[in-house]
């Protein structure tokens, strides 16, 4: 593990520290009960993962569903790896079509500057409404934030989104939602996390969207491809 990846764990370990305290210094999504048809739409910026990627998540949630099988878990279709936020989610949304429009001026002239990146997914991570695999990632993720921050800055659309660390970024895909998790839905998270073994996944695509927070009522704007 390089020492860019000690630093992206030791993020992951802070918010699992903030989860288990009840002393969260970052956004989430409130839950719903119906999160296929939520109105609050987000401006953001994702990776769609490729087949090999799905099959095995798919294999993770399969497992966890005979455990709660109420809950609300992502479908094959709706996947989605954050890459950059830029207006969380929101009902009337907190962006225009003039910030759509800027935004996809600066993901051109940013995302295809960039090189495609391994991440390397290890373990499940449990927040309060929702569980997601995380990973760290080569130093180019940081970077492609970094840049595409600064960028968007530049033009008045501050992100909205707070985080817990500001220099060290990892990888994050939502997998379920839930209004709480269960003691045997927790334990049934930990037993598949401490044997869970995933190849390196790379990431050569980045698409600018608005969607809700499960990626449905979703519209592509562009997709770019990393070098």
């Amino acid at each position: 593990m390089t020492t860019h990846q000690i630093k992206q764990v030791e993020v992951i370990n802070q918010i699992e520290r903030q989860v288990e305290t009840n002393s969260l210094k970052f956004s989430t999504v409130f839950p719903l009960k119906d999160y296929d048809n939520d109105p609050r739409i987000c401006l953001t910026s994702i990776h769609l993962p490729k087949e090999s990627l799905i099959t095995k998540i798919q294999a993770i949630i399969d497992a966890l569903k005979i455990i709660e099988p109420e809950y609300y878990y992502y479908s094959n279709n709706n996947f989605h790896m954050t890459i950059k936020n830029i207006r969380v989610v929101n009902d009337p949304p907190h962006f225009t079509k003039e910030d759509i429009a800027k935004a996809q001026k600066i993901f051109s002239k940013v995302v295809p500057n960039h090189n495609k990146f391994d991440v390397y997914f290890y373990r499940l991570l449990l927040f309060p409404n929702n569980l997601a695999l995380v990973g760290t990632t080569d130093p180019e993720f940081d970077q492609i934030f970094l840049d595409l921050d600064k960028e968007l800055n530049k033009q008045g659309i501050f992100d909205d989104k707070k985080y817990t660390n500001s220099q060290y970024f990892f990888s994050n895909m939502t997998l379920a939602r839930f209004p709480k998790a269960s003691d045997a839905f927790k334990q049934k998270v930990w037993e598949v996390s401490s044997l869970l073994q995933l190849d390196p996944y790379t990431v050569n695509s980045v698409a600018l969207v608005t969607c809700n927070a499960v990626f449905k009522k979703r519209q592509i704007i562009n997709t770019w491809e990393l070098k």
